[in-house]
């Protein structure tokens, strides 16, 4: 994260025992439920959560660096941030830090999301209520 970012959100979450896998640590599947988790709790901040009738976000990419494992028991906190602001998308930067020590990185990366017509499939203008809410 760069120090102009604008941070979007900074949540808590514990990381729960059926998140483990063989190896005794979380999933890396799991990685992607806990940034989902964060970008619902963000979205539900956003007035209108960027939805209408005719637009709404999907995640057209994913791109997670997985640093170090996430061993149970765990606090961990992920923290999002706008990463690149276009016309029709938003790249949301995100981290995954342990809540104790927050220069442990688990995982760090971002995703893209891309306003679409719900009509058409196709994309469409990022909502004014989420772009005012990236400048926060």
């Amino acid at each position: 994260m760069t120090a102009e970012a604008t941070v979007l959100l900074s949540t808590p979450m514990t990381v729960r025992w059926r998140d483990l896998d063989a190896f005794n640590h979380v999933n890396n599947s799991k990685y992607l439920s806990y940034l989902e988790e964060a970008r619902l709790r963000w979205m539900l901040s956003v007035p209108g959560q960027g939805l209408d009738d005719d637009v709404a976000p999907v995640v057209a990419a994913a791109h997670l660096n997985y640093r170090r494992p996430i061993e149970w028991p765990a606090e961990i906190v992920i923290e999002l941030f706008v990463e690149r602001l276009g016309n029709t998308s938003l790249s949301i930067g995100h981290r995954i830090t342990a809540a104790g020590n927050r220069d442990t990185l688990y995982c760090d990366g971002y995703v893209v999301m891309v306003w679409i017509d719900r009509a058409t499939g196709q994309a469409a203008a990022l909502p004014e209520s989420v772009r005012e809410a990236c400048r926060r």
